[in-house]
């Protein structure tokens, strides 16, 4: 029975295999851009149904991960608030305060990047996207040499560094059609 079980649960956690139209993409995002993580772009879009339906399309992929970069950048922005609103120093909460604006701008420069993507104004989306790529780098820089860095969660620090990876990746994809 347990073999049963174990086998069961093998079978249908396997993963779909991403369609070929992702890897394609993020193949080609990856030999333009080598900071693109070619394993990541593919699960990052095979993991959103709406990617997977739109494999195909190339414009449909750049601004979906630029929504889901989007999306990450609001998190992290949520998750610094949070952070600071918890902190006790008054110099970790001033850095706390500037990651905060640092992924509430990004959030706004990829949300006109992703306007221009659906308006396919890819040039000005390539543009705003790599402005607003810095930002994980920008958080960071603010904690460099202060002794409160330990005080940031690593769960911070992964959420700063996922947002820098889907940037990455939504960069890649939209220079590919601009």
């Amino acid at each position: 029975m347990a073999a049963a079980v174990v086998l069961l649960l093998a079978t249908t956690a396997r993963a779909e295999p991403a369609p070929a139209g992702i890897e394609e993409a993020c193949r080609g995002a990856a030999s333009r851009d080598s900071a693109v993580d070619y394993a990541h772009c593919v699960s990052s879009l095979s993991s959103d149904p709406q990617s997977r339906r739109d494999a195909a399309d190339m414009h449909a992929l750049a601004a979906a991960v630029t929504r889901m970069a989007i999306e990450h950048a609001a998190a992290t922005e949520e998750r610094f608030d949070g952070l600071g609103e918890a902190e006790e120093s008054p110099r970790a909460r001033a850095r706390l305060g500037h990651c905060l604006e640092v992924y509430g701008a990004a959030a706004d420069v990829l949300r006109d990047a992703l306007d221009n993507i659906r308006a396919r104004v890819y040039g000005r989306a390539v543009e705003q996207i790599a402005a607003a790529l810095g930002a994980a780098e920008r958080c960071e820089d603010a904690w460099k040499g202060e002794e409160e860095q330990r005080n940031v969660p690593a769960v911070a620090t992964e959420h700063d560094r996922e947002y820098g990876r889907l940037a990455t990746v939504a960069l890649g994809l939209t220079a590919g059609i601009a």
